[in-house]
């Protein structure tokens, strides 16, 4: 076990694994880790000490886990969609845009619920404009669906919507192209 003692107060800290935090973004429904030790100057500045396997210099780890929706940028889009074999509903979104946040939840929800019938990508506007330009796409959040490499028919829609509405609109994609 490790411990920390200040010799300017009584400031005791045992800990066995460096310090680890958990934080989750709910406009995007990443899920970051960050796992990291007290800088070697504050802790000096503090008269603190720290173990020596402790003090090495290495960068703290950051990771981002999207859940069941994959980002995809415009290198992918070809093999990931155009090419699927499976119907794949693009989600075209942007970070500073404020219902594409309001509708994360219900995206997540749905991919993980439809995941054995479609696929479910994601795309970001200012990072891919040559598919926001190729397909049209002039509000956000935008919604199509594609299958054997074409948008369906009727597919396309912009604008915040509601789990409940969402859903229904997912059922009615599906029947519309016989997806059991």
């Amino acid at each position: 076990m490790d411990t920390l003692l200040s010799s300017s107060s009584s400031l005791v800290v045992r800990s066995s694994l460096p310090p680890v935090r958990a934080a989750t973004s709910p406009s995007k429904l990443y899920s970051a880790t960050f796992s990291f030790a007290p800088s070697i100057h504050a802790l000096r500045r503090n008269h603190l000490s720290l173990p020596r396997s402790l003090t090495s210099s290495r960068v703290p780890k950051f990771s981002i886990r999207c859940g069941a929706i994959k980002e995809i940028k415009e290198s992918e889009f070809q093999s990931t969609v155009l090419e699927s074999n499976r119907p794949v509903l693009v989600e075209f979104v942007a970070t500073w845009c404020g219902p594409c946040r309001l509708i994360s939840s219900a995206m997540e929800s749905i991919a993980q619920e439809y995941g054995e019938k479609l696929d479910v990508v994601k795309i970001d506007h200012d990072l891919n404009p040559k598919l926001i330009e190729e397909y049209k796409v002039y509000g956000l959040p935008t919604l199509i669906l594609f299958k054997d490499g074409q948008e369906v028919p009727e597919s396309r829609r912009e604008g915040a919507i509601t789990k409940p509405k969402l859903k229904e609109y997912v059922d009615a994609l599906l029947d519309s192209i016989s997806v059991a």
